[in-house]
This record gives structure tokens, sequence and C-alpha cells, in this order.
């Protein structure tokens, strides 16, 4: 939830938005692989004391059940060049798409409204009084980003439903790690 939550801030803050690798598909980065397999040469010129970028640098799961899940194909025996953990299936493209609650559609969705939405281009930003827990602004004329940093739900800074939240978030209330959304005069 606190990564959803974070996607939208992102998203809505001004600059360019950059989407890490396997980022849009909330894949965790893999902490466990064995020095055997380890590339990045940050691992090789410290002696292997420092564990830097493959944990982030696995092959991202496409599809199926079973590594190399769809990333790689043709040759029999042919593997990624980092081990894919079984419980990237979980996270795979093609289980991404279908769901509609997945990281994937929040990102997509995000990315649109960022792409169709004045406010989110160039212009100003203003922050708003916020009880303690709650980060809020105003961006341009009107859309207000709100996210709840706290467990416990607060009052949205808007009255109604949000444009987007990253997740469920009744009229009138932001959740516990929750962000959305909303146009509104503030």
């Amino acid at each position: 939830a606190r990564a959803r939550a974070a996607a939208l801030l992102m998203l809505a803050l001004p600059g360019a938005a950059y989407v890490y690798q396997g980022e849009e598909l909330g894949l965790p980065e893999v902490v466990d692989l064995p020095d055997d397999v380890l590339t990045d040469p940050i691992f090789r010129r410290t002696g292997s004391r420092a564990r830097v970028r493959d944990g982030c640098r696995v092959p991202l799961p496409w599809s199926g059940q079973v590594s190399p899940f769809g990333f790689t194909s043709g040759a029999e025996g042919v593997r990624p060049w980092l081990p894919q953990p079984e419980y990237f299936a979980e996270y795979a493209t093609d289980r991404a798409l279908a769901d509609t609650r997945s990281f994937w559609h929040l990102y997509r969705d995000g990315l649109q409204l960022r792409r169709e939405l004045p406010q989110l281009g160039e212009g100003d930003l203003r922050w708003l009084d916020t009880p303690p827990g709650v980060l809020a602004f105003v961006r341009g004329d009107g859309l207000v980003c709100a996210v709840n940093f706290a467990t416990a739900p607060a009052t949205a800074p808007v009255p109604g439903t949000p444009l987007l939240a990253s997740g469920p978030c009744p009229p009138g209330v932001l959740p516990g790690s929750t962000a959305a959304w909303w146009i509104g005069d503030l």
C-alpha cells in the first residue's frame, strides 16, 4: 500500500517521472541471490563485500508460472543472466494486465492523467495545511494530491470521489497508507 501511495505521489510532483525496471509491476528487489550468480562489477571490485545492483537487475517476468517467465525464448536451456525467484510468477506482466487493481494499471492510469491534465504539466505547486501524517499540495489550477502516511484514516482535503487513488478511497476520506488525486477548488 505504501509503495502504491509513493508511486502516485511521485507522478503528481513537478518534473520528469522515472519508473525503474519492474517498478510498474510492484516487483520487489531480490535480496537473496547467491554470490556465485552475482555479476555487478562493484561486487567483484570490493572483494564480495558490497552487494549493489544485481538484486534490482533480475530480468522481468513477462508470463507463465516458471522461470524464465517468458523473458527468454528459443533455444532450449537458455537462461537469463540472473536467476528469477519462483515468486516472480505473482508479478508477471500477463497477470498484471489481467488485474485492474495491479501496479501496472495504477502506473498506466497515473501516467495517462499526467499526460492529459494541464495541472500536472509545468506550473505552480502550493502546499496545503494538513493534519500530522498527511502531505497535500495543489498543482496548477486545482489538482490536489494528498498522501496519508499514517495508518489511521484522515479527512480528505477535497470532498467527493478522487480521480485516482492508490487504494480504496471513499468520498471524503483518505485511508492510511493511501494517496489520491482530486480536482477541486482550494
